[in-house]
């Protein structure tokens, strides 16, 4: 049997180093692709330091490839995919290129962008090259203490005792834990069923966001304190929470969809995935350090 081989750029995100051992478990030979050192190496698992992160000459190809950076930055590398002889190409992109599209923030609105332009090109590309492509689009992601998400809002919590919501932070979420978009990757590289399709990837259970940020104060062994303001005095705390490096990247639009049921139905992953996501669960090493 023939040595299955797969590229994998994002190697080292938190998806990326999920995705790692099961590639190696499943018995694929991985040519992992970053742009920051490994901290550790794997067997089955050859490091391309980007941005050269060059193929040997004369090499076996690649034919399958992971992307699990974000999908604007994919196009950056055609070239090395076309010229390892890329077949299948599976790319993560996101549900905001939904959610954010009527952001009232001009940042969320360019990132709603990014995404759709990152998917149109991977489809026209893939298709004047003959390749088939698959995009998974996951909710909101968390795990290892290492998302932007549920461990941003951990270290808020522990910082300052408390979160802040606007009004009854009602609106629906649907978490995603890291390992099952992992999971995801691998089986749509192989499943015929996947061809040329995009799937939404939900988490297993929905909550409120209200649900979900007591949660995070349960993980972290403290009673929850979450305080409800106005828009108007969020977005004081926020002139004040962007002096801080970690949270320049909040802002008042996180809030108003705090209200907003932001839902997806994985059904098509599950059916041609076998896609099957867990309960919204935070255990000690899901919370950051």
């Amino acid at each position: 049997m023939a040595e299955r081989r797969v590229g994998l750029l994002g190697a080292t995100s938190l998806v990326g180093s999920l995705l790692l051992p099961l590639l190696a478990r499943a018995g694929w030979q991985v040519e992992a692709f970053s742009r920051c050192e490994p901290s550790s190496e794997s067997a089955g698992v050859t490091w391309r330091i980007l941005p050269s992160g060059r193929l040997p000459q004369g090499g076996e190809k690649t034919e399958y490839w992971i992307c699990v950076a974000p999908i604007w930055v994919l196009p950056q590398y055609f070239d090395l995919l076309e010229a390892c002889g890329a077949r299948r190409v599976v790319a993560l992109s996101s549900t905001s290129l939904f959610t954010k599209g009527d952001s009232s923030d001009s940042g969320e609105q360019a990132i709603a962008v990014r995404l759709a332009t990152g998917e149109g090109a991977l489809r026209a590309w893939s298709e004047a090259k003959g390749v088939e492509w698959v995009i998974l689009r996951p909710t909101l992601i968390y795990g290892c203490g290492r998302d932007r998400n549920i461990a941003e809002m951990a270290r808020f919590m522990r910082r300052f005792g408390f979160f802040p919501l606007l009004g009854r932070a009602g609106g629906l979420r649907q978490p995603v834990y890291a390992e099952d978009v992992a999971s995801a990757c691998l089986a749509a590289l192989v499943s015929p069923q996947a061809k040329n399709r995009a799937y939404n990837l939900s988490g297993g259970e929905t909550l409120s966001y209200r649900d979900m940020a007591s949660r995070v104060f349960v993980a972290l062994r403290r009673r929850p304190m979450l305080v409800m303001v106005p828009l108007w005095a969020f977005r004081l705390v926020l002139v004040l929470m962007r002096l801080l490096p970690r949270y320049r990247h909040w802002s008042a639009a996180m809030a108003e969809r705090m209200n907003r049921d932001l839902v997806f139905d994985h059904a098509d992953a599950e059916r041609d995935l076998g896609y099957v996501p867990r309960a919204f669960r935070l255990a000690a090493k899901d919370l950051p350090s």
